[in-house]
């Protein structure tokens, strides 16, 4: 049982021509996620598995739905006894535990904005994010390193009231034993509308500090197409995305259209390095459906002996974030059967490009138009080209009544205005069209870096690569790697009195990783005594990734 035929006017196509003609909402009018979904299946379908939880540990939760309505109500009434309301802000750094969607779900029942965040950030970080969003409680996982980081950055974010964690820590009140305070009966809530911030992610940018990306009610519903259309989940199935909770991959990947379609999602919650060996089993042991990850982590997957392994139970397998190696394709189909198929989108957005279920995917490429979004290639001066072959910014036509697509940048209208007040939203992302109409990426306009799924800012690597003494000027860009996409790179001029070393290279490299999070630290340090510039002094990154010669 799914819930997609009550809000799309037709499911089920039988081509690709078919689905971009024929695929169209009903009228939505009103509608939210926690109440329309969750709700709704704990009234028709209560004993319909929502949440399969597993950890590293060997612990093992199961929700229903039914359990899950139940669970969410107690957590809502939490919220409201510490006198949060709509529109007050949240922000959670759970990694992987379930009690994310209890506070999602919980937050979406009362119209307060969720900021989910990696579990990853430091000091700075938190400090940052929560007083850019006004953040008035955090939940944390109770690992130390998280804990501490928490603590220390506290008393700098001025609108912050409480702290949680899971189980007991001090300075933080405990989740689970404060929920236990109250009712899950929840009494009527009045209804966010439509257009009302749902959720806010802090995106990556490469001239400032990251962004707040505002999405509202409606964006649940673009994610039929990420889950359905693109990832092909299965009614009653088990879908596992390789994501934590802080990443807008979670909503792409284990919420939002997993349960529009009617299938469970699937958590393994582990915390430190990733273990291919640890993950491969979990598949036959609970007889994963679907399956969604990073071009990084399959090619961990490839460097194991596949054979030894059940993958029977797998219908469909894809991969987004940076392009897919061939060999990683071919191996996994060898193996499998199955073809790894790739989707492209943004934090702003759901898949607008994908191999979707509907033909035969292009192994390397992005795919074809989603048919909620009229995409086109722009040059540099908005023109749209129609050629094949030319490369261009991917950039998406605003509709009047646009489903899953940002609602704007918090407290900054300007950008929100460049963004959707204009005939195109622009991606920043390059790439070429081919001439049966699949996309296939070219690279960054804006110099993100992508790096093993996570996207990295040059800005606020530099930044934290500037305090330091010893560094007069530095450049950041993304450097190719075989397993990881791109590793961060730094080229760096050292003030007068300081030589490159190998002391002084590890130095700057366990600055970073204190000043932001870990994953940005630069892998590769070069050392030079001038940077390339513009006559305007700007640096061209082009010229140090060898793009120009």
């Amino acid at each position: 049982m799914n819930l997609l035929s009550r809000y799309l006017k037709r499911v089920d196509f039988e081509s690709y021509e078919d689905f971009v003609k024929n695929f169209e909402f009903k009228p939505v009018e009103s509608f939210n996620f926690a109440y329309d979904v969750v709700d709704e299946y704990a009234r028709i379908a209560p004993e319909k598995r929502a949440i399969v939880w597993c950890n590293h540990e060997g612990d093992e939760k199961i929700i229903t739905f039914g359990e899950l309505k139940k669970l969410t109500d107690k957590t809502a009434n939490m919220l409201l006894g510490l006198g949060l309301k709509k529109g007050d802000f949240i922000m959670t750094m759970l990694n992987r535990r379930y009690e994310y969607y209890l506070l999602n779900i919980a937050c979406c029942k009362l119209g307060v904005v969720l900021v989910p965040a990696t579990f990853l950030l430091t000091v700075k970080d938190i400090e940052y994010r929560c007083n850019s969003a006004d953040v008035k409680a955090i939940f944390c996982i109770n690992e130390k390193e998280v804990t501490d980081y928490v603590k220390e950055a506290a008393p700098e974010c001025k609108s912050l009231k409480y702290l949680f964690t899971i189980g007991d820590c001090e300075g933080f009140l405990d989740f689970h034993k404060e929920l236990e305070k109250y009712s899950d009966d929840l009494p009527p809530q009045p209804r966010p509308a439509l257009d009302d911030t749902m959720l806010v992610y802090f995106t990556s940018g490469t001239t400032g500090y990251p962004k707040m990306v505002m999405l509202n009610y409606k964006y649940p519903l673009g994610h039929v197409i990420t889950a359905y259309y693109w990832q092909g989940v299965v009614d009653d199935g088990l879908h596992f995305t390789m994501a934590e909770t802080g990443w807008a991959k979670f909503s792409w990947g284990k919420l939002y259209g997993q349960w529009l379609a009617g299938s469970a999602v699937f958590n393994y919650d582990y915390y430190g390095r990733f273990t291919p060996t640890d993950v491969i089993p979990l598949i036959s042991k609970y007889k994963i459906t679907t399956f969604c990850a990073p071009p990084t982590i399959y090619r961990f997957f490839i460097r194991e002996d596949l054979s030894k392994y059940d993958f029977s139970s797998l219908v469909s397998i894809t991969t987004a974030g940076e392009p897919l190696n061939p060999e990683v394709f071919r191996k996994f189909k060898e193996i499998t059967g199955l073809e790894i198929r790739e989707g492209f989108g943004q934090t702003e957005s759901v898949a607008m490009l994908a191999n979707s279920r509907y033909g035969t995917p292009t192994p390397g490429s992005l795919g074809l138009p989603m048919p909620i979004y009229d995409v086109a290639l722009l040059d540099d001066e908005d023109n749209e080209i129609t050629e094949s072959d030319v490369e261009g910014e991917i950039c998406i036509k605003i509709r009047n009544n646009q489903f899953g697509l940002l609602s704007g940048y918090y407290k900054d209208p300007e950008r929100t205005h460049a963004a959707l007040h204009t005939p195109y939203y622009h991606t920043g992302d390059l790439a070429v069209r081919d001439k049966n109409g699949f996309y296939w990426f070219v690279g960054r306009k804006d110099d993100i870096i992508k790096s093993s799924g996570y996207r990295i800012g040059p800005f606020e690597v530099e930044s934290a690569l500037m305090e330091p003494p010893a560094v007069l000027e530095c450049a950041i860009t993304g450097a190719p790697h075989p397993e990881r996409g791109q590793v961060v790179k730094a080229t760096i001029i050292l003030n007068k009195g300081y030589t490159p070393s190998e002391e002084l290279t590890k130095e700057l490299q366990e600055h970073v990783k204190k000043v932001t999070a870990p994953y940005k630290y630069p892998r590769i340090i070069e050392y030079v005594d001038t940077l390339p510039k513009t006559i305007s002094g700007k640096i061209k990154r082009k010229d140090i990734r060898g793009e120009n010669k």
